[in-house]
């Protein structure tokens, strides 16, 4: 035991600096109501987006796309529920398949003297990376019932080009 433990106000300070490490309690309420709205904000389906709910609730809309490659061509897939054919384009430029849109959705009310109205509007679009030896004159995109389906067959020369590489351990 050192003598300056024996001095009163140096046993003081030392519960003092103790007490600090002791978790502040404004902080514990201040972290938890920030994590509160974090997972309210966030879709957690998706938590590796940057949009969330408050974007969605603005009129922001990204469709969901899945992108599926064999060894004849690529297939795409994006939901786009309550659109129509006559709002999207789908073009294949410089390598990569671009699905542009816009989304608009209006709901009307009117009962007796109230009358409500709500507008959305939302324009979206996606690039896709794909390689560039794709047969374009075969390509063809259907829409039905909100899913749009893009086959983008791949050239000869793509086909012929696939080698498997083995794996070392």
């Amino acid at each position: 035991m050192a003598i300056t433990d024996l001095i009163p106000w140096n046993r003081n300070r030392a519960l003092a600096t103790g007490r600090q490490d002791v978790v502040d309690p404004l902080n514990m309420l201040r972290h938890d109501i920030d994590r509160v709205f974090g997972d309210f904000l966030t879709d957690s389906r998706w938590p590796d987006r940057t949009m969330n709910m408050l974007d969605r609730q603005m009129g922001s809309f990204m469709p969901e796309i899945d992108v599926k490659e064999t060894d004849k061509e690529f297939r795409v897939t994006a939901d786009l529920p309550g659109m129509d054919e006559k709002d999207l384009e789908v073009t294949f430029v410089d390598g990569a398949l671009s699905i542009k849109g816009e989304k608009r959705e209006e709901h009307e009310e009117e009962k007796g003297d109230v009358y409500h109205a709500e507008r959305r509007y939302g324009a979206f679009e996606r690039m896709i990376p794909l390689s560039s030896d794709i047969d374009l004159n075969k390509a063809k995109a259907t829409f039905k019932k909100g899913v749009l389906k893009v086959t983008l067959p791949k050239t000869e020369n793509a086909r012929s080009n696939r080698k498997t590489i083995p794996v070392e351990g």
